[in-house]
């Protein structure tokens, strides 16, 4: 997953809760030149920008400037009422090479998910611990168990059971797995960091991988449970490095390189990769 961060207090912070990056970060790359068409459903208007089209929803609003937003369902722009269409257009074209290149990685994007929905069936694959498993219905397992030297995950269940079924007993064993795991991993680094935790517990939030409160309580999405041990160890790390630095600065940075001196690399896999959709 693209995740918006939360808000937070200063007793309450998440792992999404960093400074943007520097002022200094080159710019990003021109629009792809493949010409393509982008309608929003929506949409009233459309405007030409080389071969490509973009058809767009135009609001009137009660505002001094004309505002432009790229999301899913494409472009959306809103205009005060005495703005001509003349100038509406003026302001696209003026803005184009920014238009098209978030309506490419919103396209990108999507293509993306589409792919990450797993078909709840016999045969399904889902990442465990950054590497596949093969969803196996067998009703002669209880429950789900998994045989990691074939890379199955063997599910109680018969060959036409309802993909929900399917889901739901896949999910309860990767929350079960996550709980264990995240279990162990606290008590690994609260020891090298030489904090206390006071409660761990898992979270569904889609808006945040972990969070630490000054009472020493945390919160990990079980969702980490699909990336390899590395990242799930940045995260453990991140929020307990919080017990002691409740926030982003640079000592907190330096707690956090204190035990994973090459966590970028994790965070950055973090940011990077699409978790399946669960559906």
């Amino acid at each position: 997953m693209p995740f918006a961060p939360a808000a937070s207090s200063p007793s309450q912070l998440s792992l999404f809760d960093e400074p943007p990056p520097p002022a200094s970060a080159p710019p990003p790359p021109p629009p792809p030149s493949a010409p393509g068409v982008f309608r929003h459903p929506r949409s009233q208007r459309e405007i030409r920008f080389g071969e490509h089209v973009v058809a767009y929803e135009l609001r009137r609003a009660r505002r001094r400037s004309i505002g432009f937003v790229v999301g899913a369902e494409g472009l959306s722009v809103s205009a005060p009422r005495w703005v001509g269409l003349g100038d509406v257009e003026a302001a696209l074209r003026e803005k184009a090479n920014w238009i098209l290149r978030k309506l490419h990685e919103q396209r990108e994007r999507a293509d993306r998910v589409a792919q990450a929905r797993i078909d709840w069936r016999d045969g399904a694959s889902i990442p465990f611990l950054g590497r596949p498993v093969t969803v196996r219905l067998d009703p002669r397992a209880a429950g789900a168990m998994l045989d990691a030297e074939a890379g199955l995950l063997r599910v109680g269940l018969p060959p036409a059971a309802d993909p929900a079924q399917v889901r739901d007993v896949v999910q309860s064993w990767l929350q079960r797995q996550a709980r264990r795991l995240f279990e162990e991993r606290c008590g690994v680094y609260a020891e090298r960091l030489d904090v206390r935790i006071t409660r761990l517990s898992l979270s569904s939030a889609s808006t945040r991988w972990g969070s630490a409160s000054a009472d020493g309580s945390i919160r990990l999405n079980w969702r980490l449970v699909h990336f390899a041990l590395p990242v799930i160890d940045y995260v453990v790390t991140h929020e307990l490095a919080h017990l002691r630095e409740m926030n982003h600065g640079p000592a907190f940075w330096n707690v956090v390189r204190s035990v994973l001196p090459e966590y970028e690399r994790s965070r950055s896999t973090l940011r990077d990769e699409l978790l399946p959709v669960f559906d």
